[in-house]
């Protein structure tokens, strides 16, 4: 069983630690928080509301399914509505060693189309959402170097404050700030940085309920600072250990929806 998606207990008195423990420790900690839920399978079907400027919204709604393998994690997106995007599709599946191969169908194009590593930071079917935040919660923790900054209390969640820099500059984002609850290894929020040191995204994932034994936040938010968007996934409904046939991730998937 493997991890689809999302410890070292210490405290600091009267000594202080090194750069090497606490880079060991905030790595431990944020290898807690992404693979805290362990499933070979995950299916679902969520709402995307996306909240523009002067503050209309319109909404889509997905399915997505999940599954993991010992060559990688693969994941599609199927786009149930509104009728203008009805069938569109989205298929990534992620390398062992941490590279990405995403494809897109359009059914407006009638063709699949792969998308380049140039258009990572993208906008995802237009939403705030960018094709690196797809995978931000479940990305590889060795892809970044971690560090403890502090700890505090945020929602009344008493939380361990990680930075997180990627190794490979030709990444999105310069940095990623993260606050993880101490107990259950919940991570409640994130800031994004663009290659400037700017805070350009915010997304916050908040009621977790327990799903299957596995604690599964229900809505995840992400804003753009300064554009006043923002886009929520509200999940309806989720399932574990549901077998998906190995079809539904294949290009051929992609461009009919249909398992041959």
């Amino acid at each position: 069983m493997k991890k689809i998606i999302t410890v070292v207990v210490f405290f600091v008195g009267v000594c202080l630690l090194n750069a090497q423990d606490g880079a060991a420790n905030a790595t431990s900690i944020m290898n807690s928080a992404r693979n805290r839920i362990k499933s070979d399978t995950m299916s679902s079907r969520s709402r995307m509301v996306i909240t523009a400027k002067d503050g209309s919204t319109s909404e889509r709604v997905i399915d997505q399914y999940s599954k993991d393998g010992p060559n990688g994690a693969r994941t599609m997106i199927v786009f149930q509505s509104p009728a203008s995007i009805k069938d569109s599709r989205f298929l990534t599946m992620d390398a062992a060693g941490g590279s990405s191969d995403r494809w897109i169908f359009l059914p407006s194009l009638g063709k699949v189309r792969r998308i380049a590593a140039t258009e990572s930071s993208g906008s995802f079917m237009g939403t705030d959402f960018s094709y690196d935040d797809i995978g931000l919660i479940g990305r590889k923790v060795d892809l970044d170097t971690h560090t403890m900054l502090r700890e505090e209390t945020l929602n009344g969640k008493s939380c361990y404050v990680i930075q997180s820099v990627p190794k490979d500059n030709s990444y999105q984002y310069s940095k990623s700030i993260s606050w993880v609850e101490k107990k259950d290894f919940l991570t409640y929020k994130s800031e994004m940085y663009n290659r400037k040191g700017e805070l350009i995204k915010v997304m916050e994932m908040s009621e977790y309920k327990d799903v299957q034994g596995r604690l599964t936040p229900m809505q995840t938010k992400i804003s753009t600072v300064g554009a006043g968007t923002s886009t929520t996934i509200y999940l309806d409904i989720v399932k574990y250990d549901a077998p998906i046939p190995e079809a539904v991730f294949t290009t051929a998937y992609l461009e009919t929806g249909k398992v041959k």
